[in-house]
């Protein structure tokens, strides 16, 4: 039998528990998107003159506008998460094992790492959003000589690790939110301007190269 007064003590040193992951999944994910979008947008003014922000694409209602707003509606969601944790919006049913949350840290760390990378392998071509009428270099060394979109990639981990840390419906939501506009975003938006910018060039590399992961998603003639 437990001692009195274990069984007070015990939800407390839960939600000590649940608070600490909040709290750290909160500041990885601001330290991410400030690092990922603000410090890079200056790092990029500074080094081309251009912040190599393009917004929204699309007509209102349009596949390339839907991915624009899911991408927006998955940033929001990703701070709105563990918001709600600290006010005391549960986790999801059997999500609240410790195992679950270091194994979100790992993989958020593994991410964040993974999408600075990507985005310097970028240079001087990294952009958030397409402009039909720019032309950019084709990337294709670094991650990107394996996998076509490492920084959609390397976002994708980022999200899914957060969601662990603090597993309630908002991470989820959040996450799906993410991968839907991803998907959106290369394959209605990216891959086509692309392919009409570089041709050939373009044509070869997705003969080699994965969409998301390595060898998977190659595109064959």
């Amino acid at each position: 039998m437990l001692p009195p007064g274990m069984c007070q003590l015990h939800p407390e040193r839960k939600g000590r528990e649940v608070n600490g992951w909040a709290w750290a999944a909160l500041a990885l994910y601001l330290a991410w998107a400030g690092t990922a979008f603000g410090i890079r947008a200056a790092l990029q003014r500074r080094r081309t003159g251009d912040a190599g922000f393009r917004g929204i694409s699309g007509r209102p209602g349009t596949a390339p506008w839907w991915a624009g707003i899911l991408f927006v509606t998955s940033l929001l969601g990703g701070a709105a998460a563990p918001a709600a944790a600290l006010n005391g919006l549960h986790a999801l049913p059997g999500s609240e094992i410790t195992p679950v949350q270091w194994t979100g840290l790992l993989l958020s760390l593994a991410g964040m790492a993974f999408t600075l990378a990507a985005q310097t392998n970028m240079g001087a071509s990294w952009r958030v959003g397409v402009d039909v009428g720019e032309r950019t270099t084709l990337v294709t060394d670094g991650l990107f000589a394996h996998v076509r979109n490492p920084v959609f990639t390397a976002m994708t981990v980022t999200a899914a690790g957060l969601a662990l840390m603090v597993p309630n419906w908002i991470a989820v939501l959040a996450l799906v939110a993410l991968v839907a506009a991803v998907q959106l975003q290369v394959r209605v938006v990216e891959e086509p301007y692309l392919a009409a910018v570089h041709a050939k060039a373009y044509a070869a590399y997705t003969a080699r190269t994965g969409r998301f992961l390595p060898g998977i998603g190659r595109r064959t003639a």
